[in-house]
């Protein structure tokens, strides 16, 4: 962990840090049904939602009601679901100045299968696919990502998009806070600009090019990706809480999973923990008690239907962290 970007005093040190998300918009088109269907067959569902998603933009909107000043650099298209996920994030007060529209090619959309409170997911990136590192060095995103304490960075935009963006927040002191999210081989320029990596079990292995499953590997997948990236690994395990090592060598602490109540859906889980964590560091917290904050916050996610509309307040996530998680 690069110390010198934070210090501990809990997640409540300082008001409204500003936050930057370089990612993803996508309209998510949500199926319930009891079960997942299985391969060839056809179920009739229970319920059928358009919600705002993306990994980006779900991350903007748990940063916005977490207290956080949020701008969103991103692409959609010149469609209506563009124009309804730009929307969303407006209400949430993000500031969409750099949120591009294409002409060219239609809004990213996700096909998420819901059943049992567990999600099956098909992501087609549309004009997330689009955002270029050249967006991302135009000056109006250079001046966002200079002037913010925490930028928040995912993988369903282009790599080099991902890249240029890493570079220029690290190199202006920013805490780069990268979601590997989906796993994919990634560039060193991009691992050594990330101040902490949240992958979950499964994108830890991909990264580090070798199994986590059971402790002591769990352990030495993390070591092999805090010496390739120079800086901290927060894992996140599902029920089994996470695994937060703050700097290369040093002994990983495990922070518990959170109950707040019945799991309704999962989707987003993993997107509030990483803009949590990224809120929580930007106000001053050491990496444990941001991850038991994001715990907190990831807890109360699913518990409500919707990526975005899961997200929780922060009154919400305080009453939780103050309560012993």
């Amino acid at each position: 962990m690069k110390e010198q970007q934070y210090a501990g005093n809990g997640p409540e040190t300082s008001a409204a840090p500003r936050i930057v998300v370089v990612g993803s918009l996508n309209m998510d088109i949500v199926m319930e049904s009891g079960r997942a269907p299985e391969e060839g067959e056809t179920l009739l569902g229970t319920a059928m939602h358009l919600l705002p998603g993306g990994k980006g933009a779900n991350q903007a909107v748990c940063a916005a009601r977490l207290g956080a000043s949020v701008a969103m650099i991103g692409a959609v298209g010149s469609d209506g679901f563009g124009r309804q996920m730009t929307e969303a994030l407006e209400r949430e007060g993000i500031d969409t100045s750099r949120v591009l529209r294409r002409a060219e090619t239609p809004s990213g959309a996700a096909s998420i299968w819901l059943a049992g409170g567990d999600n099956r997911i098909v992501v087609y990136p549309g004009a997330n696919g689009s955002l270029s590192a050249e967006d991302i060095a135009a000056p109006e995103s250079v001046r966002l990502l200079r002037e913010a304490d925490a930028v928040l960075i995912q993988l369903e935009i282009p790599l080099e998009a991902a890249e240029r963006a890493a570079t220029i927040a690290r190199e202006a002191g920013a805490v780069v806070v990268l979601n590997p999210a989906p796993a994919a081989a990634l560039p060193g320029a991009l691992l050594r600009s990330a101040s902490v990596l949240t992958p979950n079990r499964g994108e830890l292995a991909v990264l580090a090019g070798e199994s986590a499953e059971g402790e002591s590997r769990l352990r030495e997948a993390a070591q092999h990706m805090a010496a390739a990236s120079g800086g901290a690994v927060v894992t996140t395990l599902g029920e089994a809480g996470a695994l937060v090592l703050e700097r290369p060598g040093r002994a990983p602490e495990t922070v518990p999973a959170v109950k707040a109540g019945p799991v309704v859906d999962t989707t987003g889980a993993g997107d509030c923990f990483s803009a949590a964590l990224a809120v929580a560091l930007a106000r001053g917290s050491a990496l444990p008690e941001a991850a038991r904050y994001a715990a907190c916050a990831a807890a109360l996610a699913v518990t409500r239907l919707g990526a975005q509309d899961g997200m929780p307040a922060e009154a919400d996530v305080r009453r939780l962290y103050s309560a012993g998680g």
